[in-house]
């Protein structure tokens, strides 16, 4: 489990494909901030721009590691497929705070950023989520975008989508890499744990009574 919020702002330095085939996944090879990795061991899970991968190789004087990503996990995720910034979050400890929200580290869809801009001194950062996940997102509820726990401050549903529009404090720009996203950038979402359930259990109650 996570919280959405980033501990390290890291990049993918290099990818290496794991077979000849587009079956086969790749093997990212992460840099971190210095002294990152301290208390990271082998197996641990690291979210990536909020998709949870395994540590599989560690080298924490060269603050860097590795984690093997499936065809699949690339086929739905975006921004791990090349080298560049990333955010970071470790595995969410029994006694940690929770600063965000409940955040599973499995990404629900994929969206796309239609609007980035400074507005006094904020950010407004509008992305089209699948139509899919228009049901789970609500005004003043959570979204997490590229592992950053978010608050949804609009919502606009489209022929084509549901637009959230966020409202980012220079602090999270600052401190995440979502700094470098521009009109056009895809992004992982995912949807808040709760609702998922609430629909899950509201589906099975007029699944019964009928």
């Amino acid at each position: 489990m996570f919280t959405g919020i980033i501990t390290g702002v890291g990049r993918i330095a290099a990818v290496h494909p794991l077979g000849d085939s587009p079956t086969h996944g790749k093997r990212l090879a992460i840099s971190t901030p210095p002294g990152y990795l301290d208390d990271v061991g082998m197996g641990d899970s690291i979210a990536l721009n909020g998709a949870c991968m395994t540590v599989t190789t560690l080298d924490a004087v060269a603050n860097q590691y590795t984690v093997d990503i499936s065809a699949e996990s690339l086929n739905k995720t975006a921004g791990l497929d090349s080298p560049g910034p990333i955010n970071l979050e470790k595995a969410l400890r029994a006694n940690d705070r929770l600063g965000g929200h409940m955040v599973s580290g499995h990404v629900d869809g994929i969206g796309t950023v239609t609007h980035f801009a400074r507005v006094s001194e904020s950010w407004e950062l509008r992305v089209l989520a699948p139509k899919a996940l228009a049901k789970y997102l609500a005004y003043k509820g959570s979204i997490t975008i590229n592992g950053v726990s978010l608050t949804v401050n609009r919502i606009e549903d489209r022929a084509d989508g549901c637009e959230v529009s966020i409202n980012l404090i220079p602090h999270t720009v600052e401190n995440t890499a979502l700094h470098s996203l521009q009109t056009g950038s895809r992004v992982n979402l995912e949807i808040d744990l709760i609702a998922r359930y609430v629909e899950r259990m509201l589906s099975s109650s007029t699944s019964s009574a009928a």
